[in-house]
């Protein structure tokens, strides 16, 4: 499997540059099979010669598998396709053929290869669901099933939405069907060149903007790097033949500053006694266009990578400091996806090293097993489905799992793409949503209080966390704390952040318009849309109180918040004001600062004032609390906006014992609310009560004594 193929949109092979990643048996010319070939000798135990290429792909990855299913399937597939021709004249068994080969050298097993040799004729042939059952067993039967509800792709501008979402559909109970599905797309791409010029442009584009990125996070990176190669060529020939030239010319050179790279690598290893394969890919296409556009004229390193191969995670690391002790690193460009694994389970230590000549290369460092895992993917895992993690490849007549299923290897984005498409109200909207969402090429992980995490793509808010994790329920989330501070809904999370989720208990709770320009995922657009859909008439806001008004109460006094027996001042006579910056209350440690008219200011020694007016010089008046207990004092309450919340608030307050002197409640900001409050506590022992009753008042995420600067 590579993108080193003829292509058969341009004439002519490929430039040697984008050579087979492994050594790389001779593919079967499928083409050139006459009819007895194709059907081989069917007697019983006798292998039929159109297989024997996908049963050595086959054996090279599962020696003892057994192959009479095989067999058998490939005999069913011929006899039911006799007669049917592809477009290119090729008897249409070599359609099936192809895709099984390049699932065979990918590592898939036997029941994958058996339903792939199957997967068209339920649908194009006499052969029915009930026969593969009885001759192949139920697991064969699911993903043919599986394959077939696809339906035969017309690539219609209507049609090619609804059958990704049936895909999709067919995905999440097996990630086998989404296997068969990519490797009979390449097969289709390899021979696109007998259509029309704009329908291969068609199918390109819905191949670039689904296949692939479906490719990359399954991790099936051979079968993602030739699809793009096929696809650049007919999207952008004249960049894809400036980029063959490159490649040819590069390799027209004499000396490969790459191979010298390598073998000084090889050298360094060999001393250290690491065992270890030491191998050159070169770049794809795609790749080499993407490194002369980032970097402009390229040199000889550019165009591969060199690959280090160990037995174990140790020897990476082992590898890894040697060659930084024993050569350049470039330091920038380490990265360590074996501690962090891709969301696609890519696993490797990539890092660079340099020449005296200002040559780089960029090594990539993994074991074996990683590096079977980085080229196939979810193929590379075999049967996800057998009992037990060292049971051996299924048989096509395994015990039937019907149903839904509990994929152990289905990423999180899969799982929430499966969520949002059930939510997806018409085939537009999930298109739209399945585009943007593929468009996220890096997944994070963020963590909840309770220890569970959640998986979300980069670049995703509190508003995408919290409909991750409560669905349409979130509709009443009030706010978040990121890392233990308040955050807004539209905070962007990052890998590794921990999200508590804010959740009003207001039946009435509704989202806001405004969430739909911070959400990133599909669940959340879909489910706020849908929402507001509903409630057309709904309020952009949720009601919050009246603001910027004051409400006083007129038997107060609306100054003079302590006199002398609570408050003994080394001034005799002198007028004692608390200050209305930080409201001291006892025990509160505090001083006095003498103000025009005799009044004494009290502050608390930590107010901010305090240590300006001691930058003036200004002297300190010695201030303590007398007897009185009782105390008056402003409290800052933070929350968000919901209906009811001022009756709330202040009925807690009350049950406290606290007299609300006087209220201010400012107008909603980002669908906060500030209430400022003024209060009279009979006894000053009572303020920690009062504070942390405010704080349990739903829709109140902070409380806090006055602070004015």
């Amino acid at each position: 499997m590579s993108a080193e193929a003829t292509n058969p949109v341009t004439p002519g092979p490929v430039a040697p540059a984008a050579a087979v990643r492994r050594k790389a048996r001779p593919r079967i010319d499928l083409r050139r099979l006459g009819r007895a070939a194709l059907l081989g000798n069917a007697a019983r135990g006798r292998l039929p010669d159109a297989i024997g290429h996908v049963v050595e792909a086959h054996r090279a990855h599962y020696p003892d598998a057994d192959l009479e299913p095989l067999r058998r399937a490939y005999v069913l597939a011929e006899s039911s396709h006799r007669g049917q021709m592809r477009k290119s004249g090729e008897p249409y068994i070599t359609h099936p053929l192809a895709v099984t080969l390049i699932l065979a050298e990918l590592g898939a097993e036997t029941t994958t290869l058996t339903a792939s040799l199957l997967h068209d004729t339920v649908e194009d042939t006499d052969v029915t669901l009930d026969q593969v059952r009885e001759q192949f067993g139920e697991e064969v039967r699911y993903l043919v099933d599986g394959v077939t509800k696809l339906e035969k792709v017309d690539y219609g501008a209507a049609a090619e939405p609804e059958t990704f979402r049936k895909m999709l559909v067919a995905t999440g109970s097996d990630v086998r069907v989404m296997s068969i599905k990519l490797a009979d797309r390449l097969h289709n791409m390899r021979t696109l060149g007998v259509m029309r010029p704009e329908k291969q442009a068609r199918i390109a584009k819905v191949t670039r903007d689904v296949l692939i990125p479906l490719a990359e996070r399954l991790g099936v990176q051979a079968l993602k790097t030739e699809l793009e190669d096929l696809v650049f060529a007919i999207l952008h020939p004249e960049e894809y033949e400036h980029t063959r030239e490159l490649i040819a010319e590069n390799a027209a050179r004499a000396g490969d500053p790459l191979a010298e790279i390598a073998d000084e690598v090889r050298g360094v290893l060999r001393e250290a006694d690491i065992p270890a394969e030491v191998l050159i890919r070169p770049r794809h296409f795609v790749s080499v266009h993407r490194v002369s556009r980032k970097r402009g004229e390229l040199r000889g390193a550019d165009f591969g990578r060199i690959l280090v191969l160990v037995n174990e995670d140790a020897d990476c690391y082992a590898v890894l400091g040697e060659l930084h002790t024993c050569m350049t690193p470039v330091v920038s460009e380490f990265k360590d996806f074996i501690a962090v694994p891709k969301f696609n389970l890519y696993q490797s230590l990539h890092t660079a090293v340099a020449r005296a000549d200002g040559q780089v290369a960029e090594v990539l460092i993994r074991t074996h097993q990683m590096h079977k895992t980085a080229e196939a993917g979810v193929v590379a895992l075999g049967n996800p489905y057998a009992p037990a993690a060292d049971a051996p490849a299924a048989d096509a007549s395994d015990s039937p799992v019907d149903g839904e299923r509990a994929d152990p290897t289905r990423p999180g984005w899969l799982s929430r793409l499966l969520d949002w498409q059930k939510a997806a109200p018409d085939t537009d909207t999930f298109w739209s949503t399945l585009r943007e969402d593929l468009a996220q090429d890096r997944e994070i992980t963020v963590f909840r209080p309770d220890g569970g995490t959640l998986g979300l793509p980069e670049g995703a808010t509190c508003v995408d966390a919290a409909y991750a994790q409560y669905g349409e329920d979130a509709h009443a989330c009030i706010g978040a704390r990121v890392n233990g501070r308040l955050a807004t809904l539209s905070t962007v999370l990052v890998d590794g952040d921990t999200v508590q989720l804010l959740m009003g208990q207001d039946p009435a709770s509704e989202p806001s318009r405004e969430w739909l320009e911070h959400a990133h995922t599909p669940a959340a657009r879909i489910a706020i849309q849908r929402w507001l859909a509903t409630h057309p008439d709904s309020t952009e806001e949720p009601p919050a109180p009246a603001p910027s008004r004051p409400v006083p109460d007129p038997a107060a006094p609306s100054a003079a918040p302590r006199t002398a027996n609570a408050l003994v001042v080394d001034r005799p006579g002198a007028t004692v004001r608390l200050a209305g910056c930080c409201t001291p209350v006892p025990p509160d440690e505090v001083t006095g600062f003498a103000v025009r008219g005799g009044v004494v200011t009290v502050h608390r020694v930590e107010c901010a004032s305090v240590l300006h007016m001691k930058s003036t010089g200004r002297p300190e008046v010695t201030v303590s609390w007398g007897d009185s207990t009782a105390c008056r004092v402003t409290l800052v309450a933070e929350s968000f906006g919901r209906p009811h919340l001022l009756a709330d608030l202040t009925e807690a307050m009350a049950q406290e014992g606290a007299e609300i002197v006087s209220a201010t409640v400012e107008p909603p900001s980002q669908q906060r609310v500030r209430h400022t409050y003024t209060v009279e506590l009979p006894d000053a022992a009572h303020l920690p009560a009062l504070m942390r009753a405010m704080r349990n008042v739903p829709g109140v995420y902070d409380v806090g004594r006055a602070q004015h600067q």
